[in-house]
């Protein structure tokens, strides 16, 4: 590591919001400066759920001259979610907005794909849990309502990869993104022949894969121009967010699990390589692609998003709490009253989560929670008890089991969902860093310009750059009696 300050500039996407956000590394540290924040809101048109895509990479650009009135920096590196995607024409333009994963297009499409190429088989290629939002299902989906959009594609580019094109002139797909799409050969880490030709997709499409730290090119000249910028190098960083947010995991564990907790919540560990079996399949474990060619073996669990949309649902209601003042509400309520399957497919639109919970807890004859402390409070220990069920999942797969549990990401910040798991756990958790997505993605940039030597140094910088808050697991002979009724009502 050289002694000399050194910046690089991270956009990391939400589902709701990005941000620019510059990274610098000096003294064995990296600090970091929000430098832009930007609305990322879905458009409706037509009844179809879009990105704005263009708008998107409006407020890249606008990060970038932010970040320049800032500091100096060397590179750029982009992560978003993962799944979605952008088709170009033979001219290189974008033929339409990137459509949303909760586009209702993917309706019925999990059952088509799987009458054209059985489901084992596929998982075994793949490696993927099978949500109904996959790109392979969203392919599917295009093939069957709007064929001319495949036939008159000349390339297919992920959100991430689409942006870097923007931004370099060069097509590339980056192989943590990649592995979120069904259609990725997860041993053989290339796009696999026998999905594409199961389904009709045509193969020519997609772009070669590379390596997260890949170096893409440079920033177009004319972009320099437009911005007043000098040139910088574009990193293709472990683009999915989930896996930006495993690489700033701080230990120097070499067996370790995780969860990445957000809207979403993926729970995991690192592997060398894939692990693909029937017990795997029965119990929908996924395998994706993480930073230095290993895999992530984890569960997608729909996370703190029934809390953002429970929280929009009272503001359209008139009453508006922050976050906080939703966890002191929860504490007053009486634990272990109900709980609710939170990946339950009534669970994943947008709408009235409140109604929703309320409704499920009537269905499955548990009392029903009425106000908005008990609301919030079902949700975050309907989470905790799904953590300790997949924890229970993941273990059965490996055959080990796990005393500690890295929590990072934003959802740490509810000191009631951390400390919930711990109980529900029996495990201490070691929450922290908040900012793990973005530390990631800055590290992968530092690591690709030399600046950090590999993935062990980037968790030790890591560590000395975050708190990480520990708790211990309390009361678990409680949680562990209310776990026997948590599972009576997931039935799983």
């Amino acid at each position: 590591m050289s002694e000399k300050e050194i910046s690089v500039l991270a956009f990391d996407f939400g589902a709701s919001s990005g941000r620019a956000i510059l990274g610098t590394l000096k003294d064995e540290k990296i600090t970091m400066k929000e430098v832009h924040r930007f609305s990322n809101d879905p458009v409706m048109v037509n009844g179809t759920m879009y990105w704005d895509t263009m708008r998107q990479f409006y407020e890249i650009k606008q990060g970038m001259i932010r970040a320049r009135q800032q500091a100096e920096f060397e590179s750029i590196g982009i992560d978003t979610w993962g799944v979605d995607f952008g088709l170009l024409n033979k001219h290189g333009e974008l033929m339409e907005s990137a459509i949303h994963y909760r586009d209702a297009r993917t309706q019925g499409m999990i059952e088509d794909v799987f009458s054209k190429i059985p489901k084992k088989q596929l998982y075994e290629i793949t490696g993927n849990e099978f949500m109904y939002f996959n790109t392979v299902f969203q392919m599917n989906a295009l093939l069957q309502k709007r064929p001319w959009m495949i036939e008159q594609a000349d390339k297919f580019l992920f959100t991430p990869d689409l942006f870097n094109y923007f931004l370099t002139g060069n097509m590339k797909s980056e192989y943590t993104m990649a592995s979120t799409s069904s259609m990725l050969d997860i041993r053989e880490k290339c796009w696999s022949k026998e999905v594409m030709e199961a389904l009709g997709i045509p193969e020519h499409i997609f772009p070669e894969i590379v390596e997260s730290g890949t170096v893409i090119g440079g920033l177009k000249p004319d972009i320099c121009e437009e911005l007043s910028i000098g040139p910088k190098k574009v990193i293709a960083v472990a683009s999915h967010d989930t896996q930006s947010a495993s690489v700033a995991v701080p230990t120097q564990e070499e067996d370790f699990i995780f969860i990445s907790c957000g809207t979403w919540s993926l729970y995991g560990t690192e592997l060398p390589g894939p692990v693909i079996g029937s017990k795997s399949l029965e119990l929908s474990v996924t395998n994706e692609g993480s930073y230095g060619g290993k895999v992530n073996f984890l569960k997608n669990i729909t996370g703190l998003w029934m809390v953002q949309e429970s929280r929009r649902q009272w503001m359209r209601e008139g009453e508006e709490y922050s976050f906080g003042e939703l966890e002191e509400l929860a504490k007053e309520a009486k634990p272990f009253q109900s709980y609710i399957d939170v990946n339950a497919p009534e669970f994943i639109p947008s709408g009235n989560m409140p109604r929703r919970i309320r409704e499920f807890c009537q269905k499955t004859g548990q009392p029903v929670p009425e106000s908005v402390g008990e609301i919030i409070c079902c949700i975050n220990q309907s989470l905790a008890m799904t953590y300790r069920n997949v924890l229970e999942k993941i273990e059965l797969c490996l055959d080990k089991k796990y005393h500690r549990i890295h929590m990072i990401g934003g959802g740490i910040q509810s000191k009631m969902l951390c400390q919930m798991t711990a109980n529900a756990t029996n495990c201490e958790v070691m929450a922290g860093p908040v900012e793990a997505t973005a530390l990631g993605n800055l590290t992968v940039q530092f690591m690709a310009l030399g600046e950090i030597r590999d993935i062990k140094e980037a968790r030790e910088i890591v560590a000395r750059s975050e708190e990480v808050k520990i708790y211990q697991s309390q009361n678990h002979s409680d949680w562990d009696c209310a776990y026997a009724d948590f599972k009576k009502i997931i039935k799983s």
